[in-house]
Formats: structure tokens, C-alpha cells, sequence
């Protein structure tokens, strides 16, 4: 699972017993060589998706870690992009990763990298697109309706990708399975905790979650990962739109 240039063993079990903001500072030089960044198989079929819906002026890419989601946003947006990220060492690795010409916005629009927890933006309006990979699993479900009123706050429409449950059947779904039950019990055992679950992000509370916030909602599959035996798309993209004020309230639509 990890490269010679990923952490170690030991280094992973300090992180894991540590708060979540101090683990992942202690993790950022080496978290772009682990699994838990998002693959760019997945970048890539998102930000195909997301491309007919701009071009943007301002995108942002929440709980951005090391800036792989601000990358897919640089290329649809004209004027500036923005990182937000609770993890100071996250942040600085992000910065590093471009030069002075792309920061400065020679090359494309200005980037910039904000320390902010996402249950707080310190935004308003200020965006057309938010993007956000592999981060929700870091807010229990009590969170979310809070987090997805910030993130209303701060844009008009939003995008994350969600992927389809894995089935009974999956390899996957045992393996998150043992790992959410792991992080239950280290949780209850050893403060701080660390908040990472990867089986609280379900598509109905999610969606219910967003529509409360304000958001309309939509589903497009993400055809690159292919469908499953009934049909279905093994990933989705989740489009959160805020309606401009004469477009009425915002009602569910049917799965």
C-alpha cells in the first residue's frame, strides 16, 4: 500500500494516536506518497464531469490538504483559486508544490492557501465552484449539516464525488468496515481523537443533508469507473447547485 517514500510503520501509529490536525501536520511529507491521496484516476474523471459546467472565476477546494483538488479546479477557473485547510504542515506542502509563477497567477489564476477549519469558512460568496476529495470522513454525520451551510455560505454551485457503496460481496467493504470499527475503538480508548471513518458518508443522508442546507441536487455517474451488474455506476459525482434567488425554493428530486 505505501512506497519507500511513504511513511513508516512507526510514524504512521504516532500519527494515528495523535489529534487529527497534529496528524495529519506530522503526515504532510509524505501523505502525497500513500494511498489516502485521492488516486488521479479519480481527479481526472471529476474534473471532466465538473468542465461543462464552467468556466469559473473563483474555485475552492475545501479541506485541500496538499492541493490536489485546487490543481483540477486551475484550469476551469479565470480569476483565483483557494485552498482551505485546517493543517498548518498540509498547507505548507501545498505551497511548495507550485512555483512562484503559478502561485502569482502568470500562468493561469491566483492561488492562494487558507488555515481555516471548514466548520467555519471564513468566506461569503466569494465563489462559483467548491471541490472537495477524501475529507468527509473526517466529520461525524452530526457535523455535516453545519459543514454544508458553511460551504453554501461561501459559493453558488459545489461539487464532491461520492462513491457508490461497496457490496457485501466487496473485499473493500470488510476492510472499511474493520477500519471504522478500529477508529471507534481507539476513539473511545485514547484522547485526542481522531476523526477519520470511511462508512458515515452515505448518499441518502448526504443528499438530505445538502438539500436541507439549501442545496439542489444532483447525481452524474462517473463513467470511467464503469457500471455494476444492475446498472448502476460504481462512482457518482454529487452536484450541489445554490439556486439564485428567482429560481424558487429547492425541492428533493427522486435517486
Amino acid at each position: 500500500m505505501f512506497t519507500s517514500q511513504g511513511p513508516s510503520l512507526r510514524e504512521l501509529t504516532v500519527q494515528a494516536l495523535s489529534s487529527t490536525e497534529h496528524g495529519y501536520d506530522l503526515l504532510a511529507p509524505k501523505f502525497d506518497h500513500t494511498p489516502f491521496r485521492t488516486p488521479e484516476r479519480i481527479l481526472d474523471a471529476c474534473a471532466e464531469a465538473l468542465r461543462p459546467l464552467g468556466p469559473f472565476a473563483a474555485g475552492l477546494d475545501v479541506c485541500c490538504g496538499t492541493g490536489a483538488g485546487v490543481e483540477i479546479l486551475r484550469p476551469m477557473c479565470r480569476e483565483h483559486v483557494t485552498g482551505v485547510d485546517f493543517s498548518a504542515g498540509m498547507l505548507a506542502e501545498a505551497r511548495a508544490a507550485l512555483t512562484p509563477d503559478d502561485r502569482l497567477g502568470d500562468r493561469g489564476p491566483v492561488v492562494d492557501w487558507v488555515r481555516a477549519d471548514a466548520r467555519a469558512l471564513p468566506f461569503i460568496e466569494g465563489f462559483d465552484v467548491a471541490v472537495s476529495f477524501g475529507a468527509f470522513g473526517h466529520f461525524l454525520p452530526a457535523e455535516r449539516p453545519g459543514l454544508f451551510r458553511q460551504v453554501h455560505g461561501a459559493l453558488r454551485p459545489g461539487a464532491f464525488p461520492l462513491g457508490a457503496p461497496q457490496p457485501l460481496t466487496s473485499p473493500w467493504y470488510w476492510a472499511m468496515l474493520g477500519f471504522d470499527g478500529a477508529m471507534r475503538a481507539r476513539n473511545l480508548l485514547w484522547r485526542p481523537r481522531f476523526v477519520m471513518y470511511y462508512r458515515t458518508f452515505g448518499l441518502a443522508g448526504v443528499r438530505a443533508d445538502l438539500e436541507r442546507a439549501g442545496f439542489a441536487v444532483e447525481l452524474r455517474p462517473l463513467e470511467e469507473f464503469g457500471r455494476r451488474d444492475d446498472g448502476s455506476p460504481r462512482w457518482r459525482l454529487v452536484v450541489a447547485r445554490k439556486p439564485f434567488l428567482h429560481e424558487g425554493p429547492v425541492t428533493s428530486a427522486r435517486p
